[in-house]
């Protein structure tokens, strides 16, 4: 059994244990049920659906047993919100959570516990995108149907929602290269094809459609995205290959 089925396994288990009646179901998105899940850069993408508010306590245990578990996680981690049923159908959006971990808010738990109880909550557009993963491509690990709980939540949200996560690609792309690269590709993929792809078939897709001027430039960051190689770039490249990306995609 690998460290992903261990893990989700584990979470689906003490879910229902902190969460009882009011857990409506687990659901697993991203590069996972994408076909290219990769240890060494990949994170465990899990969405939580719940019918009605947790309390402080319940929170309190629920990450304790979600940090407990991240450190048999890849590198990545794991990244979990939890919504409500309420915002599901119809979807929501912005979309409100009742409670998110990822491994950049690690130490915030850690240090303040409470603060992070008490803030940890609010409206996250990168939701739409997973639903939207969820309902076409996702993997129900325990629970009611994905048909039964999600909707398309619509071109218009779901342009928004991925829009908002490469916005500022040609700040971001030299401290972000191989994310912002692929993740530019699979923004424009969605534009003109209409499709809903990893960041992997992002970049492959790109290979074929994109100029061959940043074909090297996007094989790189496949490659290090694979594990295959550290990607090496040209800063101004990488600023030109954005520049023109989100030309295309806001044209």
């Amino acid at each position: 059994m690998d460290t992903l089925q261990i893990i989700t396994e584990k979470i689906v288990k003490h879910s229902k244990d902190i969460l009882g009646d009011n857990l409506v179901g687990i659901y697993l998105h991203g590069s996972a049920v994408m076909g290219c899940f990769n240890a060494k850069t990949s994170d465990i993408d899990l969405l939580v659906v719940i019918n009605s508010d947790m309390s402080d306590e319940e929170k309190c245990r629920y990450m304790n047993m979600v940090v407990e578990l991240n450190t048999f996680a890849p590198t990545k981690g794991i990244e979990l919100s939890i919504i409500k049923k309420s915002v599901c159908k119809p979807f929501v959006y912005p979309t409100p959570f009742e409670l998110h971990f990822s491994v950049a808010h690690l130490e915030w738990y850690k240090n303040n516990p409470r603060d992070y109880i008490l803030k940890m909550n609010g409206i996250d557009k990168d939701l739409a995108a997973h639903v939207m993963i969820i309902y076409h491509r996702g993997l129900c690990l325990y629970g009611q149907e994905i048909s039964t709980i999600f909707e398309d939540v619509g071109r218009e949200v779901y342009f928004d929602s991925i829009w908002n996560d490469i916005e500022q690609a040609e700040v971001e792309i030299i401290e972000n290269p191989v994310y912002i690269t692929l993740n530019l590709c699979r923004v424009l993929a969605y534009k003109q094809d209409n499709l809903i792809l990893s960041k992997q078939e992002g970049g492959k897709w790109g290979l074929v459609h994109v100029s061959e001027k940043y074909s090297k430039l996007i094989q790189q960051a496949l490659d290090e995205y694979a594990s295959v190689s550290i990607m090496e770039f040209d800063e101004k490249e990488a600023i030109e290959y954005a520049k023109y990306m989100v030309g295309h995609i806001t044209a």
